[in-house]
């Protein structure tokens, strides 16, 4: 469809990204909680306001994800926010999972709920706008773990998901997430990414997925956050194209890194020397959601005075990580905040 392959070359475009905004209640609901912001309605609605309202957005973010409520709200103007979005000149998505449950007879393992349902789902968000969808599997690195049928459960509905997502026009963002949740090594973090992706992409290929017209996300090779391993971000450049090379066909036209619970500098810093390199099949980015908005988050703490001050937060920050994508991103230009 000519216009899935225009929504890719949007999305793609040159030193943008993605800003993911699609937090559920529960995890939305935590993040205010830690600020003193009560999580209501008018407050989400106001907080995703200001961040898709925030003058020069677009020079650095190509599109945003939403949530479900998100899709269906208004801005303080009155303007349906998915206009707000395409207006400053970023394409409008949505996540369309419902979250994850526990692997029936994997008890330290989940698969991603959603597809009931979802063929309709699609042509409503269509509808409303949205251009891209996304959809996140979570793989847990543990003590013989993940099994080859966790992986697989979660291929199999990634791909169901991607042909349903391109038969309704829309471009599908495919996410398996392998968590940094424990205490492994960078090494086996690259083993189980390039095993999920492998498998992944089988699956995708399986159900007749078109490949030039998806993207994936996924997180970086990097150890276990409960590890005293350190890498550099040269380490996690060479480790984590060393495992694309391996697992990603060239016929995919991009890959955006989500942040995985790295800090905001540093999933930045990490993301530079990686879209540094010439000469890759693919063009990376990053669909940050935490790393975007922590800033501007704390900076706003629910009050309507402070929304200049977190949508200067949330521009710096998208500012940082357009420059990361070009390969020109630097401590001075971190430290340029008032610039």
């Amino acid at each position: 469809m000519k216009i899935l392959d225009e929504s890719i070359q949007a999305m793609l475009a040159p030193g943008k990204g993605l800003l993911a905004a699609d937090e559920s209640f529960p995890t939305i609901g935590k993040r205010f909680k830690e600020l003193g912001i009560a999580s209501t309605e008018e407050n989400r609605r106001a907080y995703r306001d200001l961040l898709f309202s925030t003058p020069g957005l677009a020079e650095s973010i190509s599109g945003v994800i939403l949530f479900d409520e998100t899709i269906h709200q208004k801005t303080a103007a009155g303007r349906p926010m998915v206009e707000a979005i395409s207006a400053q000149g970023m394409l409008p998505g949505i996540k369309v999972d419902a979250g994850t449950e526990v692997l029936p007879a994997f008890p330290n393992e989940k698969f991603t709920l959603g597809l009931d349902g979802l063929r309709d789902r699609l042509s409503d968000y269509f509808k409303l706008g949205a251009r891209f969808t996304k959809w996140r599997a979570v793989i847990t690195i543990g003590n013989g773990i993940p099994t080859d049928a966790c992986i697989d459960a979660n291929a199999m509905t990634h791909a169901l998901y991607a042909a349903l997502s391109q038969e309704a026009g829309l471009v599908p963002i495919v996410e398996p997430e392998v968590l940094m949740d424990g205490d492994h090594s960078m090494e086996r973090c690259e083993e189980v990414a390039t095993a999920v992706l492998k498998r992944t992409f089988e699956r995708l290929s399986e159900h007749r997925v078109v490949l030039e017209q998806m993207i994936l996300k996924t997180g970086m090779i990097l150890p276990g956050a409960d590890s005293k391993g350190i890498a550099s971000p040269s380490q996690v450049a060479e480790a984590t194209l060393r495992c694309f090379r391996r697992s990603v066909p060239a016929a995919v036209p991009g890959i955006v890194f989500l942040s995985g619970g790295q800090k905001e500098v540093e999933a930045t810093q990490r993301l530079n020397p990686i879209c540094a390199v010439k000469g890759l099949p693919w063009r990376i980015t990053f669909s940050y959601g935490r790393a975007l908005q922590d800033p501007a988050m704390k900076a706003w703490g629910g009050k309507a005075q402070n929304v200049k001050a977190a949508q200067d937060a949330l521009a710096h920050r998208a500012r940082c990580n357009g420059l990361a994508v070009l390969g020109a991103y630097s401590e001075s230009v971190e430290n340029s905040k008032g610039a």
